[in-house]
């Protein structure tokens, strides 16, 4: 499957910044039908990074929103930085 499908938008809410900087985590919103597996090799291939976890639910709004973890050579602020979110 094509990771911009399933990859829908990053979310930059007050708490997913402050994850970002104390968890190296982002918040992403995804295909409602995507697993975690499909999520973390999305986000691999989209940003060439390596995931390290990968954490989704689907909040009161019917949105699919996923938590994810990247290693400690790949900084979430970067990644926030190329998306134009910082």
């Amino acid at each position: 499957m094509d990771p911009y499908h399933i990859i829908k938008n990053p979310l930059s809410t007050e708490k997913a910044i402050r994850m970002m900087e104390s968890e190296n985590k982002l918040l992403f919103v995804v295909d409602r039908k995507s697993t975690n597996k499909e999520i973390k090799e999305s986000i691999e291939k989209m940003f060439k990074v390596k995931v390290i976890k990968v954490n989704s639910f689907i909040g009161p709004d019917g949105n699919k929103k996923a938590y994810v973890k990247f290693s400690a050579e790949n900084p979430a602020i970067d990644i926030a930085t190329q998306l134009g979110l910082m």
